[in-house]
């Protein structure tokens, strides 16, 4: 692996109750994360390349993680997203070139299929700081019930010259949904949309 990892991270939330119901099965949503040496931090580098390349082994890698965390199959996961937060002698398209352009052919591969645009987000933080990683249907950007979110944390992460970067995979929706919108079960999977 090209990427120097100082720290990996597994975490699985499980929601049993939401708004005083019960939810069985539980919801459940499993965050991965490394903390790798950013490479270019405190210089201005035109060639991203080797960030590109990160990217690719840490899709496979950490979404490979979150579906064995869930203890299912790749093709049981149901959404999925991606985040990372540089430290402070990093670029936000340090960020960019880790999460977009060859991220997500190999966390398709460790979700099975994966039709939908994976959510992102990036940003720029300190040792401690939360990372959000929003959530969407794996298959199907519309269903709504997916729409969501998690969010992982490390009390000595990212550290000036380092980056935090997360997939998170779920094998299920928000508890409870009711707003509406295209369901899990009448995705087709298709376009990424429906």
């Amino acid at each position: 692996m090209s990427a120097k990892i100082r720290k990996l991270g597994v975490f699985v939330e499980e929601t049993h109750e939401e708004g005083g119901k019960a939810i069985s099965p539980p919801t459940r949503k499993a965050v991965a994360a490394a903390v790798i040496e950013n490479p270019f931090a405190g210089q201005y580098v035109e060639d991203l390349s080797a960030l590109m390349e990160i990217g690719a082994e840490l899709g496979g890698l950490l979404g490979e993680k979150c579906v064995a965390a869930l203890g299912i199959t790749p093709d049981e996961a149901e959404s999925y997203g991606k985040a990372a937060m540089v430290g402070e002698n990093g670029e936000l398209e340090h960020a960019a070139a880790i999460l977009h352009p060859k991220m997500g052919a190999p966390l398709r591969k460790a979700v099975k299929k994966g039709a939908a645009l994976v959510p992102s987000s990036k940003k720029r933080g300190g040792m401690g700081q939360d990372l959000d990683v929003p959530l969407g249907h794996k298959d199907a950007a519309y269903v709504r019930s997916h729409f969501d979110g998690v969010e992982i944390r490390f009390n000595d992460a990212p550290r000036a010259n380092e980056i935090l970067v997360a997939i998170a995979v779920t094998d299920s929706g928000r508890p409870l949904p009711r707003v509406g919108g295209l369901t899990a079960d009448e995705a087709k999977g298709e376009d990424g949309l429906r």
